[in-house]
């Protein structure tokens, strides 16, 4: 059985290393050039029951323990003015909740896990032809071909290989934007103090105002808003992000001034939650190019967690594949849509006119589980 992983991030990384324990190789492949060839992104908060699940199955939960940051479970939230709404601090050094580690770390954790031939670098699929006998034929940009029994999409938001299975449209919910404070205890202190070693949002009208610590002392802020039809360009001026938070309190938009990166503007988009497909032979997905949704939390866990249930379904019954993808969808799809509405609802929540209001409601009865991660 050869697999072909199409996208090495977090999901299709965890599938090829839980493969590879159970003797089943993989060749995961990747566009970007190496490792370092463009930033990760910022934190992420992994869940007992998925992505921490998925390291154990990894083997890799000691490596996790180790470059985890408990202390980064910290989120405080505030309003406009600069009050405190809710402020949670977790058990110092406790592992037992949804410790934080750096999406940078983790990949790293991943990739040094694998032999160093499973992923080939700079291969961009362009094209995933059925063949005859069953499996398909993968052209890459540059004519480069592979050939694989079972092909399995973990490619991200804009996935080539789910048009294969689905044309579920994406539908834009909000606007991000991205700013970067390096070195910030040093050049910036009472913004460090103010953003504390985990999560800081400010919830206003329509707009969040957040920020999130990273393991290399860098904060990254983030502003998100309510979709909209400006273009992107407009959020790539400083100026018009701190017009959009005109009368909120100083040290609050003391986060865009002190940014030392230009803004990054993007579009949030996701799937339907109630998205599913029929089975197709040699075929699946993983992670956001099976259920895109908005980036609350759930995200890398559940593609994690996807990673885990498709590498046992087939470690289980390695002789057929196809009945392996098929128990692995049925169940994904079950799991997955109950998170997606909810993370739905959460992504509508916190643009609101009441959002303030309905985060703390959201986040008082029940402190002790994480908060919504960007």
């Amino acid at each position: 059985m050869r697999v072909a992983i199409v996208g090495g991030g977090i999901g299709g990384l965890t599938l090829a290393r839980i493969l590879h324990r159970h003797g089943i190789d993989a060749v995961v492949y990747e566009r970007d050039a190496s490792r370092s060839a463009r930033p990760q992104g910022g934190s992420l908060d992994l869940h007992p029951e998925s992505g921490q699940r998925a390291l154990a199955d990894a083997g890799l939960a000691g490596e996790f323990r180790s470059a985890a940051r408990p202390e980064g479970e910290e989120h405080r939230i505030l309003d406009p003015a600069g009050r405190t709404l809710v402020h949670h601090r977790p058990s110092p050094g406790s592992f037992s909740g949804r410790p934080e580690i750096d999406r940078s770390v983790l990949r790293d954790l991943l990739l040094d896990s694998l032999p160093g031939d499973t992923v080939a670098w700079r291969h961009r699929l362009v094209a995933a032809t059925p063949r005859p006998a069953g499996g398909f034929e993968l052209t890459f940009a540059g004519g480069h071909r592979a050939g694989c029994d079972v092909l399995v999409g973990a490619d991200g938001a804009r996935s080539v290989v789910r048009p294969l299975l689905t044309d579920a449209r994406l539908s834009h919910v909000a606007t991000v934007v991205e700013l970067g404070i390096s070195a910030a205890e040093r050049r910036h202190p009472g913004i460090a103090e103010l953003v504390g070693p985990g999560n800081f949002w400010c919830i206003g009208v329509n707009r969040v105002l957040s920020a999130q610590r990273l393991g290399d002392g860098s904060i990254r802020v983030g502003i998100s808003l309510r979709a909209d039809d400006r273009p992107l360009a407009h959020y790539r001026s400083r100026r018009a992000l701190l017009d959009l938070f005109d009368g909120w309190h100083p040290r609050l938009t003391a986060l865009i001034e002190a940014s030392d990166s230009p803004p990054l503007p993007r579009r949030i988009e996701t799937m339907p939650a109630d998205a599913r497909w029929a089975h197709r032979p040699g075929l699946t997905l993983v992670g956001d190019a099976a259920h895109l949704m908005p980036p609350v939390g759930e995200g890398a866990n559940q593609a994690m967690l996807d990673a885990a249930e498709l590498a046992a379904a087939l470690a289980a019954d390695p002789a057929d594949p196809d009945a392996a993808i098929r128990a692995y969808e049925e169940a994904m799809f079950a799991r997955v849509q109950p998170i997606a509405e909810m993370s739905a609802r959460v992504q509508a929540m916190m643009l609101s006119p009441t959002a303030a209001d309905d985060i703390v409601r959201f986040f008082t009865p029940r402190r002790a589980e994480a908060a919504p991660a960007g």
